[in-house]
Formats: C-alpha cells, structure tokens, sequence
C-alpha cells in the first residue's frame, strides 16, 4: 500500500513538474503577430509621399524614375509632354501603386515645376509650405470627424528630396532660405545633382562645404540626430549624416557592363554606373528612403512632425466645436449628446 502511494506521489510529481515546465518552456505562438501584421498590410498596402525640389535641368524626374525603376514622374506619365517653364511655382502629384514580392505601394511623387527658375525667386517655397500645410490639415479634418474613415487617407509628404546643383562652391541663399523653413515642417534630404560632372575631389569638398553650411545656417536634415531611437540606429543615421548630401546621378538607360545589363550613364570616357557605390553615391540614396528608412520617415512624419503641426493649431482655438459639426453626433434616448 505504501509503495502505491509513493508510485502515485512521485507520478503527481512529475506530472506537476512538467506542466510547470510546459507554461514556462512551451511555445505560445506569440511570434505569429508579426505574421498577421504583415498579412494585413500585404492586403491594405500603404501610402508614400514623396517631393522632388530643385530647378529645371538638374534631372528630378529621370532620378525618381531610377529610385523605384518605373515610369512615375509627371514627365513619363503625360503623353506628349513638352517642358514649359512657369512663371510661378505650381505643383504637380502624380500616383503610381507598384507592387512588389506581393507588397503594393501607392506612391505619390509631388513635382515642383518653377522653382528657382526666376530671375527673381522671392518667396518661391511659399506654395510649397501652402501645400504641405495643407495635407496636414486635411488629415487633421478627417482626424477630427465624428464619424471619421477607419483607415484615414495619407497625402501628407513624407520626405522631400532637394536636388543641389552641381556648381562645387557652396549653399546658395535660396537653398539656404529653402531648408530653414522647410526643415521644421518635412524631413529633407538633400543630394547633388548630376555629380558625373564633379571629379571625386570636387565632389568631397563640395560634400564637407555644404555640410558646414548646414551646420552654420542651423538647417535640420533627415535624419535629425535629436530622433534616434538607441545606439544602433545612432550608429547607422552617424553613418548617413557623413555621407549627407548624397552626391547622385539617375538615368533610366541600360547598357552592357562585362556581360552585364547595368543602368548608367554611357560617356566617350566610359560608362557611369549609377548603383555602383565607386561611380556615384545612387544606391546609398535608395536604400535610405526605401530599405531602411521608409518607414521611419512615415513614423517621424507622422509623430513628431504632424504633431507639432496638430497641437499648433489646436492651440491657435481656430478649429472649434461648431466646426466639428456635433449637432450631427446621435442621440440617445431623445438627448443630443453634444449637449452634455
């Protein structure tokens, strides 16, 4: 009898030892939340906004074309499209989904036709900051609806790319003016346009000059040093900060480079190999805004700029409850409850 009792003790035990172990050991299956955030936003897709600042010539819509290798800037997707200069600065959004691996991207190029084209370019951002602006208050509107979108549209830009021209001097007064207003309101990243046209030391220079400027005028670029996160993501944005501005060339042309097909820039020298990270700084640009920094950009956009912009205009007491329409809020039991 006693040797049955202990058979059963020690098979309680060893049954309760296991068990334990099981809910401290076992697999609970918590990974497979990132399965379904990936499924749901394979399904939904998302939004990136995009604007391309700079003057005429400096080849803002063959480098947009190069980045996501589709036809998506104003000039592909207008036929017959002739190049005009405006007298003013007039915005152009074009959309494009692209679809990846399964993964769909509505992307929104935001051109700016006439800026910096003038002889006299006096308060030339001003459309620009109108626009920007102006997503943002769209998408505080719908923020603000009593009866809002379960999934609110987002026009609101999410990163601006600034093309420098490729003179190797130094920041000029409206590239100055430019990101000083700008840099609180958008994250800019800016580049060197058409940098074939620099030899490597004119390049570098120029490089270490425009970042001095940028230091000296107190210009905020993407990525701000004040936004990371933990100490490998600081390490990573130190990385970029030194290569900031990323000196660039685009083209939408392919050649033959030892058996291989390339994208580059064909001269009587050679060819320039635009993702070659040796011919030009192409690929470094591309894998910020695409590889590893897009979703950030939509996080510090939404976040840290927006917010800024949200709680601004809440305070400015210009949207009011009138405004919210809350007489349209239901009733209940015969009480309007914008009333309580």
């Amino acid at each position: 009898m006693y040797i049955n009792i202990l058979i059963l003790y020690i098979s309680y035990q060893f049954l309760e030892k296991n068990s334990i172990g099981a809910d401290l050991f076992g697999y609970v299956g918590i990974e497979a939340v990132l399965d379904q955030m990936r499924m749901k936003t394979m399904k939904a897709g998302f939004e990136f906004n995009i604007m391309v600042v700079g003057q005429s010539g400096l080849g803002k819509s063959t480098l947009v074309n190069t980045l996501f290798k589709s036809k998506i800037s104003r000039k592909s997707c207008t036929p017959n499209y002739e190049e005009k200069i405006c007298k003013t600065v007039k915005l152009h959004a074009v959309s494009h989904v692209i679809e990846e691996k399964g993964v769909k991207m509505k992307l929104t190029v935001v051109d700016t036709p006439g800026f910096g084209d003038q002889i006299n370019n006096e308060n030339c951002w001003e459309p620009i900051v109108k626009y920007i602006n102006e997503q943002y208050e769209k998408f505080l509107r719908e923020e603000l609806n009593v009866n809002r979108k379960r999934r609110i549209p987002d026009s609101r830009v999410h990163c601006c790319i600034y093309f420098l021209p490729a003179t190797g001097h130094r920041l000029r007064p409206i590239d100055v003016e430019f990101m000083k207003r700008l840099g609180k309101m958008v994250s800019i990243v800016p580049v060197i346009a058409k940098a074939d046209t620099l030899t490597v030391e004119e390049r570098q220079e120029f490089k270490e000059q425009i970042r001095k400027d940028l230091d000296a005028n107190g210009i905020c670029v993407y990525p701000q040093e004040e936004f990371d996160e933990d100490p490998d993501e600081r390490l990573l944005n130190h990385r970029i900060r030194e290569s900031i501005p990323f000196a660039v060339v685009g083209t939408d042309q392919e050649h033959q480079v030892n058996g291989n097909k390339v994208l580059g820039r064909k001269t009587k020298w050679g060819i320039i190999e635009v993702e070659n990270v040796a011919h030009c700084e192409f690929a470094n640009l591309r894998d910020l805004l695409i590889r590893s920094h897009l979703q950030d950009l939509k996080d510090v956009t939404h976040n840290i700029l927006y917010e800024n912009y949200r709680v601004r205009r809440l305070n400015e007491s210009n949207i009011t409850f009138s405004e919210l329409e809350l007489s349209s809020w239901p009733t209940e039991n015969g009480t309007d409850k914008s009333q309580l």
